[in-house]
């Protein structure tokens, strides 16, 4: 969520995709997590379509070296897929 915006193709699979909007659910634990890691609430906005471009392990690695631990069998599971993109963008 911090790197939105510039372009390094970031995303998740279909399963992790479904666990973030778990974890969005859990609001109280959500807009605290977001408060510390980001200063303020991340709004979030729902995407719809997913593109297969591979970039799924590259968020992996970029999240991981940002200080986060990675559950590597759950984002393997999706490597070979890609992150979801809105109609009519190419949020790659």
């Amino acid at each position: 969520m911090e790197k939105h915006g510039r372009h390094l193709g970031l995303g998740c699979g279909p399963l992790i995709d479904i666990a973030v909007h778990g974890f969005i659910l859990d609001t109280v634990n959500y807009r605290e997590f977001c408060r510390r890691h980001f200063g303020g609430f991340l709004e979030h906005v729902p995407e719809i379509e997913f593109k297969y471009d591979g970039s799924v392990m590259k968020t992996a690695q970029i999240i991981e070296g940002s200080g986060f631990r990675i559950d590597w069998p759950l984002w393997e599971r999706d490597g070979a897929t890609c992150t979801p993109c809105y109609h009519g963008s190419d949020c790659h």
